[in-house]
């Protein structure tokens, strides 16, 4: 068997919907690329992941936390996503274990904010996207477009959204505070979306917890700040 033109071994720090697939990224833990984000990408012209794409050799497919070994053919950043490797699906992924609540710690981004820019809000939303024409300096300035940090006052929101634009759906933000900003984004961790979908509408106060952003592609001439995952301590 041919090898892989290189690897890449993160901690899975987001496993969010995209599409029909998943959206997954991660940080290298340990190295001289330790605190690095990774995004593994698939060819499709959104990148998202497949079932198949995302799945170990005893047929599990990746989870939360999993420290993982992923084949990658060439690195394949997006115009603001910088971190994207597109992956080689000629090998299956490499799961290594469980990294620990003390692990994810040391990987927590720590600065004031803001989170990319703050000039811009969706109807629903509180400074949640970002001009796709400013969007790759925001993130070159920032140095990414994803980001783990620590809150202490989330609240999960599960409301009907759409109906004034007569397409309404239930959807679930989370609300929080960062750097003396209010914030308020669509979650995408499906674990999160499933729990509190099964919920009435209401807003549920969590509390600490911490969030992986991720900066999405652009929709309608903005790029929005998704909540990828939520982990609770």
């Amino acid at each position: 068997m041919t090898k892989p033109e290189y690897s890449k071994t993160i901690v899975c720090l987001a496993n969010s919907r995209k599409h029909a697939g998943r959206c997954i990224a991660g940080k290298v833990l340990e190295g001289g690329e330790a605190g690095t984000w990774v995004r593994p990408v698939s060819g499709r012209p959104s990148g998202e992941l497949s079932l198949p794409d995302r799945t170990y050799k005893d047929g599990v497919s990746a989870a939360l936390f999993d420290i993982i070994t992923v084949s990658m053919k060439a690195p394949a950043p997006h115009p603001f996503q910088i971190e994207n490797h597109l992956i080689d699906d000629g090998f299956f992924w490499t799961n290594l274990g469980k990294a620990s609540w003390h692990q994810i710690g040391k990987l927590i981004d720590n600065f004031t904010g803001p989170i990319w820019e703050d000039v811009s809000s969706s109807y629903n939303g509180k400074l949640d996207r970002v001009p796709e024409d400013s969007a790759a300096h925001a993130v070159a300035c920032f140095g990414s477009s994803l980001t783990l940090i620590e809150v202490d006052d989330l609240d999960i929101i599960v409301q009907v959204e759409g109906a004034e634009f007569n397409n309404p759906s239930r959807h679930v933000r989370g609300d929080f505070t960062y750097g003396g900003h209010s914030y308020r984004m669509m979650i995408t961790d499906p674990d999160i979306e499933s729990e509190f979908f099964a919920r009435t509408n209401g807003s549920y106060h969590v509390g600490e917890a911490l969030l992986c952003i991720s900066l999405g592609e652009a929709y309608n001439a903005f790029a929005y700040k998704l909540i990828a995952a939520v982990f609770r301590p």
